[in-house]
């Protein structure tokens, strides 16, 4: 899977920093460029990003300046609902709460590259009912789906073996079987599939 163009948008010059260098950290994720909100869809134009993550800041109308970017999917992290809420109606694809792990915030962002809406778990129940969609080929079995659970929380497999009182071997083998059922070539792909398909919100 080729990297995703990643424009980072924030008001904070440092949050923005910060999250520049998770983005370019991340295989899955390229670093399209890093702007503040007022250049944002300047850069967009110039940069061609296929989502844009912005910062919605500490405090309210952080959304304001989305509409700037036309079709270019957004990806915003939120300091609370009220936050999240203003977002979506601003017309963001998806809304994660800013201290995401790095592995959600890579698979959230591919997901909003690849038309999907993103929503942090503790928002979804307030927002969407989860969608209906096809199991893959070989359903998952219920210890794999509480694993996968774990992997859209950004869980390592030891941190995984630890919370389901399992080896990490056994842990991995699940990771494994996950990753082949899905037709998936990385953890964070495997999150994106299962989203598409309804296994997990994001």
């Amino acid at each position: 899977m080729e990297p995703v163009p990643v424009l980072v948008v924030s008001p904070d010059p440092l949050a923005r920093g910060g999250l520049a260098a998770r983005v370019a950290a991340r295989a899955e994720l390229a670093l399209a460029g890093e702007s503040a909100p007022r250049d944002a869809g300047r850069l967009a134009a110039e940069s061609a990003p296929e989502v844009v993550l912005w910062d919605l800041g500490a405090g309210p109308g952080g959304a304001g300046g989305l509409a700037a970017l036309g079709d270019v999917p957004v990806l915003a992290l939120a300091a609370d609902e009220a936050q999240a809420a203003e977002a979506l109606r601003a017309g963001a694809r998806g809304v994660i709460f800013r201290g995401a792990p790095p592995e959600v915030l890579a698979a959230a962002a591919i997901a909003a590259a690849r038309g999907l809406e993103v929503l942090d778990p503790a928002l979804a129940g307030g927002f969407v009912r989860p969608p209906e969609a096809p199991e893959p080929d070989e359903p998952l079995t219920p210890r794999e789906r509480e694993v996968l659970a774990l992997l859209a929380e950004g869980l390592a497999n030891k941190a995984i073996a630890s919370r389901l009182g399992i080896s990490e071997h056994t842990a991995k083998f699940h990771v494994n079987a996950i990753l082949s059922k899905l037709g998936a070539g990385s953890r964070a792909e495997a999150i994106v599939r299962a989203a598409r398909m309804g296994l997990v919100v994001l």
